[in-house]
């Protein structure tokens, strides 16, 4: 939609929502909930806190509609005022945040891997993609559709035209090779 149709839209919602159509909040929110949620976020830090606030914002747009002023500003801008306002004042109401001492970070634990396991989880990955390279096309199928895209034994015997207890001795046979060139 255009920028000045969007505008107009909006407008034309708050001034529903002025007269009391429940539906034209609906819209209003639908519009402008993802924006005003980030100028909230923004301020607060904290996604309960900032969408604590949105809420107060639509009852506060309920409630004083009529307030808006098309000669004074957009839509959005008024509604990201009362947002940003409505945030700075939860800010305030919390008061200040006891701060710990910078040492206080090395008690904190990462949880991303260390550098150590991500470069054996890789090189353990290349293995097993060199291993299933080195299997027969249709065993490497079985195995990968087996064990990557989760497909059933019966689903794989249907495809491939085989009974399912060959699947299973194919993917046994192959499970047994891939382990032998995993342990070179």
């Amino acid at each position: 939609m255009d920028p000045d149709d969007e505008r107009e839209a909006l407008r034309q919602a708050l001034s529903r929502v002025a007269r009391g159509e429940a539906a034209a909040l609906k819209d209003v929110y639908e519009r402008t909930s993802a924006k005003l949620l980030g100028v909230c976020l923004r301020i607060l830090k904290e996604p309960g806190e900032a969408e604590d606030v949105l809420q107060e914002v639509y009852v506060n747009v309920w409630r004083n509609a009529a307030a808006y002023d098309r000669d004074r500003a957009s839509p959005i801008t008024w509604l990201a005022t009362i947002a940003r306002n409505r945030a700075i004042d939860r800010l305030r109401a919390r008061g200040p945040r006891p701060a710990e001492p910078i040492e206080a970070a090395l008690e904190v634990a990462d949880p991303s891997p260390s550098a150590e396991t991500a470069l054996e989880a890789a090189d353990h990955h290349r293995r097993l993609h060199a291993c299933l390279g080195e299997l027969d096309g249709v065993h490497q199928q079985a195995i990968r559709r087996a064990f990557l895209d989760g497909e059933t034994y019966e689903a794989l015997a249907r495809r491939t035209g085989v009974p399912v207890g060959t699947m299973k001795s194919w993917i046994r046979r192959a499970l047994i090779r891939l382990k032998a060139c995993l342990r070179r």
